[in-house]
């Protein structure tokens, strides 16, 4: 029988001399390491003992920045955006595979430019390949922004129809409570709740219970739109967020991007374009504007940070 330490042991040899960054976006952390080459292979089990808090470096996910040419989806990528050189190849914290991470976007294209893999001035910017697709990430003089692409409704018949889709039950809600499932690109659902006091009594330590799960899982955000809900043009909401393979997490900017469209379309015709969202790290921003495919699409800006260097023993 494989003993806990023993997988732990096995998974620090893989990782052994690897340098890696530490870093975060409003509070969501990430290690980082570059591999140009593409000769890093690790298993789930390495990057869930690299992201346990207590025995390894600590983290909500792991990204491996490596060529688009050097695997399958990034050469996929290539086919229509050559400019797409670069992919983030991003793991939940259990080891699990995930399609994209806002806030972790914005932390590796400031992971690139620190490790000189990229040069990339405010007001530029630069393609990044994704399991969600390509995104376009532009620097500014206070942090980066992301066209994270259009957003969808998950079941778009129910929630066009009723306004919801599905229920949420969380540890600390005496009740189900109504939500909207939202694609970015991967799944969220967005459940509204009316006090502050409710979104601080929510427990997320466990995994929210949804019905119906979106097929591939899905990551819960739960919000309070302020009152008022708009201040000089601007939406406002606070939120809470359990991620799949991770747990409860300072931020979340896909997330975000999924609360703010389910926030904007419960509020009907009226609402504003430009959102704050306030997350337990900080506040993220985000916009939806008109995309050049003639789909909306959904930009999320906020800080990237990092906080740390050094090597796996």
């Amino acid at each position: 029988m494989t003993t806990a330490s023993q997988t732990a042991s096995t998974a620090r040899t893989a990782l052994s001399g690897i340098a890696f960054s530490k870093g975060h976006g409003t509070g969501n952390d990430f290690i980082l390491v570059a591999d140009p080459d593409g000769s890093i292979e690790l298993s789930a089990a390495d990057v869930a003992v690299a992201c346990d808090r207590h025995r390894g470096i600590g983290a909500d996910g792991f990204i491996r920045a490596v060529p688009s040419s050097m695997l399958p989806e990034g050469r996929a990528l290539l086919q229509g955006s050559p400019e797409a050189q670069w992919f983030m190849d991003y793991r939940n914290a259990d080891g699990s595979v995930s399609e994209m991470c806002g806030n972790g976007v914005r932390v590796f294209v400031h992971f690139l430019i620190s490790r000189g893999l990229i040069a990339l001035e405010p007001g530029a910017a630069v393609a990044v390949g994704t399991r969600g697709g390509v995104k376009i990430v532009e620097r500014s003089a206070d942090g980066y922004s992301v066209d994270m692409g259009p957003w969808a409704f998950i079941y778009p018949e129910a929630a066009q129809g009723r306004g919801t889709d599905s229920l949420v039950e969380a540890d600390g809600l005496e009740v189900a409570r109504p939500a909207l499932s939202v694609s970015m690109g991967n799944p969220h659902t967005v459940v509204a709740l009316a006090e502050f006091s409710e979104l601080r009594a929510t427990r997320l330590i466990d995994a929210p219970r949804v019905e119906p799960v979106p097929p591939h899982g899905t990551n819960v955000e739960f919000v309070v739109p302020h009152d008022p809900l708009m201040r000089d043009g601007i939406g406002e909401v606070s939120m809470r967020v359990h991620e799949r393979g991770v747990g409860e997490t300072l931020s979340c900017g896909t997330g975000a991007c999924a609360a703010a469209a389910a926030t904007r379309f419960w509020a009907g015709k009226d609402a504003p374009a430009v959102w704050n969202v306030t997350v337990p790290g900080g506040t993220v921003g985000v916009r939806f504007h008109p995309g050049q495919d003639g789909v909306e699409h959904v930009h999320l800006s906020g800080p990237a940070v990092l906080v740390a260097s050094g090597t796996f023993n």
